[in-house]
């Protein structure tokens, strides 16, 4: 019985023995495993794993292993928040003027007559006051005969015509009306390249009036040529803002803004060879006009005393020729001088070539305009110069109401 029962002990050892073994067999080769998937692939995630920020990443301690990459991208909603914050202050413009008929009219008979004609654009609220901003040729560059604001609330006023400026192609009308809405001006200067660009305004007339479109900035001091008048004359515009967002006729003297809502540019013009070009005029340029017809009730341009021809503009161009003659291939030709004005009692003369006024290149009198938008009578500016090939710089103290 003894014998027996020593037998029986013996075989019972020996099968928990060789479980014990066979199982810790297999939990070595268990963790050996997990060894091996974490060398290769790195620890197994879990539903506690922490998410790193992006600054946490850029400064490089979290391990390569825990990174994530963050895609920034812009907020969906962002052009109906700023429809919401823009549009209030947009208004519709039409305006009335008369046209001249030439020839032969199934009612007027031969001999021509006038007729009324109508054109539409757009402009914005820029004080609650009623002033707003437009383009000049909106308002026909001020041969008109009505103006009349449509404003987003369904009301419409009689509008008043302050100021316009057809080298600048700005003006700037005033209505009598409460409760308006005025626009955040931003700040042009720190457009770039890339920057998110809303277009607001009235594409086609007041058919499509109060739409918008998106895009970016696509280009900065662009230069460009647009006809004036009956189109058979053009005017040259430098240091535009280029913008994909789509622009039409009608979409003129509306603003062109920033991600913020705040009006970077005024849309003045579109490519009629080329898709997704349009052209606005940076908002600085009308700032310190809108300051000044607020304040005084109008508008006093301060000038150099002088009247010039941008060699590019002149006729028979020749880019060449004249890096010969006058040392510059761009620049302004002083045709003639006032003799009461800054220029001349600075030392300049006809025949010189102005390259730079206040450190901005000019190459037509259109941008000496603009340039010159921020001055006063009295303010003195520096002036850069050509005579026989010689460069020269002097001080011009500038005056208004003296071209």
């Amino acid at each position: 019985m003894d014998n027996r029962r020593r037998v029986l002990i013996l075989i019972l050892v020996a099968v928990l023995a060789l479980g014990c073994g066979f199982t810790g067999g297999l939990l070595a080769s268990r963790v050996d495993t997990d060894k091996l998937q974490t060398s290769l692939f790195g620890p197994r995630p879990t539903e506690q794993t922490p998410v790193e920020t992006t600054e946490d990443v850029q400064t490089g301690t979290v391990p390569a292993s825990q990174q994530t990459t963050v895609v920034h991208t812009q907020d969906p909603n962002i052009g109906e928040a700023i429809a919401d914050k823009v549009l209030p202050s947009v208004v519709g413009i039409e305006t009335s003027y008369e046209t001249s008929m030439g020839g032969y009219s199934y009612f007027f008979g031969g001999g021509g007559g006038k007729s009324l004609a109508t054109a539409q654009g757009t402009g914005f609220v820029v004080d609650e006051a009623g002033y707003i901003l437009t383009n000049s040729h909106v308002i026909n560059d001020g041969n008109y005969r009505t103006v009349t604001i449509y404003l987003y609330d369904g009301r419409e006023f009689d509008g008043k015509v302050l100021w316009n400026d057809a080298t600048l192609d700005l003006a700037i009308v005033k209505i009598d009306a409460s409760d308006l809405v005025a626009a955040e001006l931003g700040d042009s200067d720190t457009v770039r390249v890339g920057s998110y660009a809303a277009a607001v305004g009235n594409p086609l007339g007041l058919q499509f009036k109060f739409s918008m479109s998106q895009g970016i900035i696509s280009g900065l001091e662009r230069t460009i040529e647009v006809s004036s008048g009956s189109g058979y004359n053009t005017t040259t515009m430098e240091g535009l803002l280029q913008t994909d967002a789509t622009i039409n006729s009608g979409n003129s003297g509306g603003p062109l803004v920033n991600s913020a809502g705040q009006v970077v540019g005024i849309n003045s013009a579109k490519a009629t060879s080329g898709e997704g070009m349009g052209f606005a005029i940076p908002v600085n340029t009308a700032k310190p006009i809108v300051e000044q017809i607020k304040a005084t009730g109008r508008f006093e341009r301060a000038y150099l005393g002088i009247t010039g021809i941008g060699l590019e503009e002149s006729n028979g161009y020749d880019a060449n020729e004249y890096k010969t003659r006058y040392g510059t291939s761009r620049g302004i030709y002083v045709y003639s001088i006032s003799e009461n004005g800054g220029a001349a009692a600075a030392g300049i003369q006809k025949g010189d070539i102005i390259i730079n006024v206040a450190g901005t290149e000019v190459g037509t009198m259109n941008r000496i305009n603009t340039v010159l938008v921020s001055y006063k009578d009295g303010d003195t500016v520096s002036v850069t110069y050509l005579r026989a090939g010689v460069e020269y710089s002097t001080e011009v103290v500038l005056s208004s109401g003296v071209n």
